[in-house]
C-alpha cells in the first residue's frame, strides 16, 4: 500500500528504513545530472562508434584509422528521414563552450525525465480507477 506522498512503506533488503518512490526518483535524477555534467569534461573529441561507422561507409575514413579533422557525417539520405536535433552535438551553439553543453545536457535530462514521468502517470491511471472501484 502506498501513502499519499508516493513513498512505499516496504522495507529495503537490509531491514532499514524504507526508501520511498520520490526519494528513489530524486536520487536517480541527481545521478543522471551528475553523470551528464561530468561527461562534458570527460568526453572524447573523436567520433563515437555510430559516427565512425558512418564515416567508414561514406569512405571518409578507414576502419581502423583516425577520423580526419574535416570529416562530416552526411546526416540526410535521399530516401530517408532527416531532422534537426534540438541540441546538436549536446551544445547550445558554436560559442557556448562547456557552459552551453552543461545547460543542454541538463535540459535534455529534465525533458526526458518529465516525459517518462508523464507517460508513466498516463499508463497508471486506468489501473488506479480499477483498484478504486473494487
Amino acid at each position: 500500500m502506498e501513502n499519499p506522498k508516493g513513498d512505499s512503506p516496504r522495507e529495503n533488503q537490509r531491514g532499514g528504513a524504507p526508501m520511498g518512490t520520490r526519494t528513489l526518483l530524486a536520487i536517480g535524477l541527481a545521478t543522471a545530472v551528475l553523470i551528464g555534467i561530468t561527461a562534458v569534461f570527460l568526453a572524447s573529441g573523436d567520433p563515437d562508434g555510430l559516427e565512425s561507422a558512418s564515416l567508414v561507409v561514406q569512405g571518409e575514413k578507414s576502419l581502423t584509422g583516425p577520423a580526419p579533422p574535416d570529416a562530416e557525417v552526411k546526416e540526410h539520405a535521399p530516401d530517408g528521414v532527416s531532422y534537426v536535433p534540438p541540441f546538436p552535438d549536446y551544445t547550445l551553439g558554436e560559442g557556448s563552450g562547456h557552459a552551453g553543453s552543461i545547460i543542454a545536457i541538463v535540459l535534455g535530462i529534465a525533458l526526458t525525465f518529465g516525459a517518462i514521468i508523464g507517460i508513466t502517470r498516463l499508463l497508471a491511471r486506468p489501473r488506479r480507477r480499477e483498484e478504486n472501484q473494487e
